[in-house]
């Protein structure tokens, strides 16, 4: 739907600027008009030239997500209604967010429930958070959901942003290995070997495989890209099918130092979420369903789809948990505490806890053994590289 653009006075005399969603000018004017507002200028919103840039860099990111959460939270305590808390945020919002706020706050004027304009916002609003949202709603408690949700939020990006920032080193250096790899087969080796074969030496085995595979890398280069680009494509396609996606989620929860992190992280969530849903007042069985669906790895899906089968039967979580080997004992045994102290929420938050501090130390044990290994095979690859163009000219000095 086309955007307008309006300045307004409100009731209590202050001039408002702001964006508004609608089929026509006139039903634009009118959905102002109901909310009481004096119309001083409406028109057609019209986009610039760099509009589509806007977009395609633009969206509803994350942080967005988190402050506006925030936001409402803050507004809703201190007592404003939902719609006039939303108009707020329409108009402080940046672009992007502005018009998903318009949408959802025309939904709720048109009488539909706040978690019911969320909904029409899948890609940025996920089950578990539409859920809360709808149990606040119920219980009366969505300030209090709010606040609790934007905290959760903000716990998630904060490990995020943690475990990614981690990466970043060795993924660097290990970029900048290849880059440097290929310049040297592409543009550097073709030159030595041309000054060998002008002083006509004979060659040791490792300059001539040296030799051969810059000369591979000058001929076929773009049929390395293509390999590389088609492996890469097949890969993900191969990762998407459920056969593709069991085999790389067990592989991975194998590896030595890795497999720890995975884990760590997967529980974290695990724990939070189901903490942050049943403290909301979501029926556990539910509540299990929409953490599964938020499971990244299909191994914990699935033991978590066996555990809500055997709780639908009537077993404790605890012990449905437990004939599972990727839940560790402490998690079934905690879970059974909170079980029989009626405060499984305030359990499972404890637990989150501890795993965010166990994942923590899991990312510098990764860092702190991937550096020396990068550099290992850094070295290996450099030191190889020398010995095969120095050999040569060892060679020819020794003839004089």
């Amino acid at each position: 739907m086309p955007f307008f653009t309006y300045t307004v006075k409100n009731k209590l005399g202050k001039t408002v600027k702001g964006k508004a969603e609608a089929q026509t000018i006139k039903q634009a004017a009118q959905m102002l008009q109901q909310r009481e507002l004096l119309i001083i200028k409406l028109k057609p919103l019209t986009e610039d030239s760099f509009a589509f840039l806007k977009r395609f860099f633009g969206g509803v990111k994350n942080d967005d997500v988190v402050s506006m959460t925030r936001q409402l939270s803050t507004m809703i305590s201190a007592g404003l209604p939902i719609t006039n808390a939303l108009s707020i945020l329409v108009q402080q919002s940046k672009p992007d967010v502005s018009r998903m706020m318009a949408q959802i706050l025309q939904t709720v004027e048109g009488g539909q429930p706040f978690s019911k304009a969320l909904e029409k916002f899948p890609h940025v609003f996920p089950r578990i958070y539409v859920q809360l949202v709808k149990a606040g709603e119920a219980g009366g408690v969505l300030d209090t959901v709010l606040n609790r949700l934007a905290d959760n939020l903000e716990k998630s990006k904060n490990f995020r942003s943690k475990t990614k920032g981690a990466m970043i080193y060795p993924m660097i250096i290990t970029i900048a290995m290849f880059v440097v790899a290929f310049i040297m087969m592409t543009f550097v080796v073709p030159k030595l070997t041309a000054m060998y074969s002008d002083f006509g030496a004979e060659l040791p085995l490792m300059t001539r495989m040296l030799v051969g595979m810059s000369d591979f890398f000058v001929n076929f280069w773009w049929a390395i890209l293509l390999g590389v680009g088609g492996s890469v494509y097949g890969f993900k396609r191969w990762r998407k099918t459920p056969t593709g996606d069991r085999t790389i989620s067990r592989f991975l929860l194998k590896l030595p130092i890795i497999g720890v992190l995975l884990q760590k992280i997967m529980l974290t969530e695990f724990a939070r979420t189901l903490a942050l849903l049943l403290g909301a007042g979501v029926p556990l069985l539910e509540s299990l369903d929409i953490v599964t669906e938020g499971m990244d790895n299909i191994v914990y899906r699935e033991a978590l789809k066996s555990a809500i089968g055997k709780v639908e039967k009537g077993m404790p979580l605890s012990e449905a948990l437990a004939m599972h080997p990727v839940f560790p004992p402490i998690l079934f045994q905690m879970v059974s505490v909170g079980e029989e102290t009626g405060k499984l929420d305030q359990v499972l938050a404890k637990l989150s806890d501890y795993f965010d501090s166990e994942s923590a130390q899991a990312v510098k044990n990764l860092t702190a053994a991937m550096e020396p290994m990068i550099m290992i095979v850094l070295g290996v690859g450099v030191g190889l590289m020398v010995i095969a163009i120095i050999m040569p000219i060892y060679n020819l000095t020794s003839q004089f």
